[in-house]
């Protein structure tokens, strides 16, 4: 997944949550070999190979609901989540230090819309060839999910699963207590934004401070608009709590997208959420009131 992951568990024997971890292991390790883009190998490599020479490509049923659920993002943001603008990291070179040339991200957006894609169960077809598409924002989610799960069906009834800050809480530790999770500040690595109380559902956030440039005093992070191939620039960081990882994930990074119009956005979902802005403005159904909260999914703090 290439980050950090952890999960933690407690089980009546270490054999037991032995098998329930290496269940959940494996599963993580299964998406990503279907999924990453930098396996050769993967499935996904092979979808894009198909998308390079504008052709068409059957997907199995797991890849099918992986596909209907981007779609359904990309409706909802009013086409802002486009798994199909994962081709403008070729114009972003975020460990070079400099801005890449507007004439380049011009001819990568020729090739990113999921409007010129054509998807009817089990048929994935590109008009344009040159496209390729990314699961980047929905498979570690995913994953997430599918760990806890397995886990759970061992008779795991507390613990939590960790991938890379995408997180999802199995139960309550085993003296009934929640776990404590905290929200990293966008500006500071060492400092944390909110610590939050969890017992049940799932954490996800997104933000402009993972991966980043500065030019000239300017910030320029990794979520990019489809639509302009240019950085978000209204908020820094985005935290929201709901019953799934792949909904909250999907949840924060709309908003990032949806930049000055997010804060609303996130209101009318109903989920508890946090946000900062590129000025250090909090807001959100769960913003700092203390050092540490308890958030449930009605909402409530």
């Amino acid at each position: 997944m290439g980050t950090p992951c952890e999960i933690q568990l407690f089980a009546r024997s270490t054999a037991k949550a032995g098998e329930a971890s290496d269940a959940a292991i494996a599963d993580v390790r299964r998406l990503e070999a279907l999924y990453s883009r930098y396996k050769t190998d993967s499935f996904l490599s092979e979808i894009n190979r198909a998308a390079i020479s504008g052709g068409s490509i059957s997907v199995d049923d797991e890849t099918a609901s992986l596909l209907d659920y981007a779609v359904t993002c990309y409706e909802q943001s009013d086409g802002l989540f486009d798994i199909t603008s994962g081709i403008l990291r070729r114009a972003w070179k975020f460990d070079q230090g400099q801005l890449p040339e507007q004439s380049l991200i011009d001819e990568l957006l020729d090739k990113v819309g999921w409007h010129k894609v054509s998807w009817k169960r089990p048929v994935l077809a590109f008009s344009v060839p040159g496209m390729e598409i990314d699961f980047g924002g929905v498979v570690k989610e995913y994953a997430v999910d599918r760990a806890a799960a397995l886990c759970y069906a061992q008779g795991i009834k507390h613990g939590v699963v960790n991938l890379g800050g995408d997180i999802k809480v199995i139960g309550p530790r085993a003296n009934g207590s929640p776990w404590r999770i905290g929200i990293r500040h966008p500006r500071s690595k060492d400092a944390l934004l909110d610590t939050l109380l969890l017992t049940e559902g799932a954490l996800a956030s997104s933000g402009d401070y993972e991966r980043c440039i500065m030019v000239n005093g300017v910030r320029y992070g990794h979520v990019l608009n489809p639509k302009t191939g240019w950085p978000v620039r209204h908020l820094a960081a985005v935290s929201v709590v709901g019953d799934f990882c792949v909904v909250a994930g999907s949840a924060s990074t709309i908003a990032m997208l949806k930049e000055n119009s997010g804060p609303a956005w996130l209101e009318s979902l109903g989920l508890p959420h946090l946000w900062v802005d590129i000025h250090g403005k909090t807001g959100g159904s769960i913003a700092t009131k203390s050092k540490m909260q308890t958030v449930s999914l009605s909402g409530r703090v």
